[in-house]
């Protein structure tokens, strides 16, 4: 059972180690920062987002910059996370169909007695294990660095934080799923993934109190908000479902377009 995922899953245990080391360092390397940066800033910490573009702080979540929390929120999390993080996620997904097909390795496994469906759905699955590694040992590295530093963030909004990242991740490699399954050729579907979503993290920060705020709706980065669940200890389950079903509905239109597919 869960043949291909596991099979696919372990090939995908160095990648997800380099990116958790990755992000783990970034995590550090921000950290250990800011308190150099916030005793240099004093009480004038928050002046400096006057020097911010109003746009640049809009798509970055720049609200307060006078508390770890605040910090955390705008350059690790809405940057590294949802942008780098989530980009990762979409530019994995690309590759889970695609670069079979483009390597012509696609018809033999469609040879065996497995459904597409199946192929699709194990293949998606196997994004847990980065999925996993990276929501596990990040939160662990973030709380015990700000421990460290002297500047404490609550384990319990780190955790709430990295918790509603999964749904909003697993709809980035949604996005990246279809591509996979559209484009034969894992490069194409890639760019197209990962320009799809960077595409969509800018536009919705453009978009947010005007009057074309509606179309912003199809952004994931709508759906999780770093500074309110940091800054605020704000919860939203409800914008975390709708990732959910957002993944769901991607997931389904990936198998409905290669049951469909011919594959040379």
């Amino acid at each position: 059972m869960l043949e291909l995922a596991r099979y696919e899953g372990r090939h995908r245990v160095r990648g997800a180690a380099a990116a958790t080391a990755a992000l783990g360092g970034f995590a550090l390397l921000y950290i250990f920062v800011y308190p150099t940066f916030a005793e240099s800033l004093g009480a004038d910490i928050d002046q400096l987002l006057e020097a911010y573009p109003e746009a640049l702080s809009k798509a970055f979540g720049v609200q307060s910059l006078a508390s770890m929390e605040g910090y955390l929120a705008s350059e690790l999390y809405t940057f590294g996370w949802l942008l780098i993080v989530g980009i990762y996620f979409a530019y994995a997904g690309a590759s889970l169909i695609a670069a079979d097909v483009e390597r012509e390795r696609m018809d033999m496994l469609l040879s065996l007695p497995v459904s597409r469906a199946r192929v699709v759905l194990e293949a998606f699955a196997s994004l847990a294990v980065p999925l996993v590694a990276l929501s596990t040992v990040v939160p662990v590295v973030v709380v015990v660095a700000t421990e460290i530093v002297g500047y404490p963030v609550p384990a319990v909004d780190v955790a709430a934080i990295h918790l509603l990242s999964v749904p909003y991740l697993t709809a980035c490699a949604g996005i990246g799923l279809v591509t996979s399954v559209v484009f034969d050729r894992a490069g194409i579907a890639q760019r197209v993934a990962a320009g799809v979503l960077v595409g969509l993290f800018f536009a919705e920060s453009l978009v947010t109190d005007t009057d074309f705020e509606a179309v912003g709706v199809v952004s994931p980065t709508r759906y999780l908000d770093p500074n309110a669940v940091l800054r605020e200890s704000e919860y939203a389950i409800g914008d975390a479902a709708v990732l959910a079903v957002a993944t769901l509905a991607l997931v389904a239109v990936a198998v409905a377009i290669f049951r469909r597919k011919d594959v040379e």
